[in-house]
């Protein structure tokens, strides 16, 4: 008796936009690289007050739904970063890998301008000494990635332990905001993603 078997759904084109290195096999995932992909994603939600549903929207308007299906799922991929309070006893896959990377740097390009005006604005106050305080947008961005941040990370993981004061925070939050300028430009989505093997092959 015939028996019909679901069909297998194709890979997403725009994945293949992202080769994998020739010597990286289907081996976890590197550590370091999940936590570089949930940070940038922090980074995204505290520059936009939609940012989760915006991750979600982008992921349709890609067609990698197919991987990143609902909130759950998202939730669950970005628990791979050994520094969540929460996280996921699996790994990424290459493939959910490349997903949320080509999420990230699509908002990343939506989000150029700000980006911009915020990294300048950081550079102005550094060079006057002045405080963060003195630019309300910049101050709300920092703001809201430290309490991201706190409120997501465990405090007890000595990845975390390095960032208990805003001041570290805030440097990381400036760090993380210059990668996601880094991946708007000519081909900064390829650069970003080879970025994540480095050292780790």
């Amino acid at each position: 008796m015939y028996i019909d078997t679901p069909t297998a759904q194709p890979t997403p084109l725009i994945l293949e936009t992202l080769p994998v290195p020739a010597n990286f096999d289907d081996r976890e995932f590197p550590k370091r690289s999940r936590q570089q992909i949930d940070l940038i994603l922090l980074v995204i939600e505290a520059l936009d007050i939609g940012g989760s549903e915006a991750i979600l929207s982008v992921a349709r308007e890609l067609e990698l739904e197919g991987i990143i299906k609902n909130r759950v799922t998202l939730w669950r991929l970005r628990c791979t970063n050994p520094m969540r309070r929460y996280t996921q006893r699996h790994s990424l896959s290459v493939v959910e890998a490349k997903a949320l990377v080509l999420i990230a740097c699509n908002l990343a390009r939506r989000m150029t301008v700000l980006i911009r005006q915020l990294l300048l604005a950081y550079q102005q106050l550094s060079e006057k000494q002045l405080s963060v305080e003195h630019h309300f947008r910049l101050s709300y961005f920092l703001e809201r990635f430290r309490k991201h941040f706190r409120s997501r990370m465990n405090p007890r993981r000595s990845g975390v332990l390095a960032y208990s004061s805003d001041e570290k925070l805030n440097e990381l939050a400036i760090a993380l905001l210059g990668q996601l300028l880094f991946c708007t430009g000519t081909s900064g989505m390829q650069r970003f993603w080879t970025s994540l093997f480095d050292g780790e092959i």
